[in-house]
């Protein structure tokens, strides 16, 4: 049976191109070589961020993709664990790079919160170490390793089929095959999340795109504590291009290199969400390479929780989970690439898949009807 696309790999990305493919009235089948995801989109923080993403494709993608992910969430049976971010300002210098951030259009319908007013919206983020806050309605958090077998089910119910447990072996313009048999489709879409070596290596190796560790715990923080929203610290502030790229931030990065050389050094910022069941993901650091060593560091699981404890005082807290992330990481945010006729290569390379995919995926597939 052929299909009108084969979209190949079940993480977010290839999920985004079989839903706009979809929502364009296509016959869908997407390949996956695991019975269900197990790569970058399940180890992350779930949580869909606008604010900071670099200004142009990235930033209106993912203001995009947060209006997807709201829609949808209720439909498949997905739960909205908050809405909204705080970013943590502990400098003055901060401060000004977030509030020059305002005289951005990305910045329309964010708020400066000066102590006072985050002390009456969130007054369990008022603490000694922080001068004032960035708040963004934007944010949607959703427990990752939950929303996207969810979503692969809502896709399903609505005709798109899936074949799990089967591996792709070898891609031609018209048909992939998978276990000795070629099935064939108009269009095919690789998107092979962390898997940079199995299909078009050398597409990856051209873009110089790696992988990119990250080191993240689930906290348990003291009974009935609530988050409310996201929350970022100053050190995400060298870290997103969003930020990075204004004016001010470069004063900043001054300013850290030698307060939080090892933090730097480590790629640690700060995330926090929270989940249903009252426990905080707390991350990350950025480790980078061609492979990567699955152990964790304890130097690093300390500087994170350092930043934790100056950000929330949570005072007594418990970690219940630990593990890795791995995404793919390249020069630019996403990457989509014509490999052969009739056959693209599509890759969230920035670590925003879960802020970026459907937005990116409608690009990928309203451009096919151009074509």
């Amino acid at each position: 049976m052929s299909s009108d696309v084969i979209v190949v790999g079940s993480g977010i990305v290839g999920l985004a191109c079989a839903w706009a493919a979809w929502q364009q009235g296509q016959r869908v089948r997407v390949i996956d070589r695991d019975p269900f995801c197990v790569g970058a989109s399940i180890r992350n923080f779930g949580f869909v961020t606008v604010t900071g993403q670099g200004r142009g494709d990235t930033w209106r993608r993912a203001r995009r993709s947060r209006d997807v992910w709201a829609q949808l969430a209720p439909e498949a049976g997905i739960a909205i664990e908050h809405e909204g971010l705080y970013v943590l300002a502990q400098r003055a210098q901060a401060k000004v790079v977030l509030q020059e951030l305002l005289n951005h259009p990305e910045g329309a319908d964010l708020r400066w919160l000066e102590r006072t007013e985050l002390r009456a919206l969130a007054p369990h983020l008022d603490h000694a170490n922080v001068c004032g806050a960035l708040y963004s309605p934007y944010e949607l958090r959703i427990e990752a390793r939950e929303a996207i077998e969810k979503l692969r089910h809502y896709l399903a119910q609505q005709g798109v089929e899936f074949l799990m447990g089967k591996a792709v072996q070898e891609v031609i313009s018209g048909a992939v095959l998978v276990e000795g048999e070629w099935l064939k489709a108009e269009r095919i879409v690789v998107c092979p999340g962390p898997d940079l070596r199995q299909l078009f290596a050398e597409a990856f190796a051209d873009s110089q795109t790696r992988l990119c560790q990250l080191q993240m715990l689930r906290v348990q923080p003291p009974r009935g504590y609530r988050l409310g929203a996201g929350v970022m610290s100053d050190l995400s502030l060298v870290r997103y291009r969003g930020y990075s790229e204004l004016q001010g931030s470069q004063l900043l990065h001054d300013q850290l290199r030698v307060e939080c050389q090892k933090e730097l050094v480590h790629g640690v910022h700060l995330i926090v969400v929270q989940s249903e069941d009252g426990s905080l993901v707390v991350g990350d650091s950025h480790h980078y390479g061609q492979a990567m060593r699955p152990f964790a560091s304890r130097e690093v699981e300390d500087l994170i929780l350092h930043e934790m404890q100056r950000m929330l005082c949570l005072g007594h807290y418990q970690i219940v989970e630990r593990w890795t992330g791995i995404y793919p990481s390249g020069p630019q945010d996403a990457m989509v690439k014509d490999v052969l006729p009739g056959v693209q290569l599509v890759s969230v390379t920035s670590g925003t898949g879960m802020s970026t995919s459907f937005g990116l995926a409608e690009e990928v597939v309203q451009k096919w009807s151009a074509t």
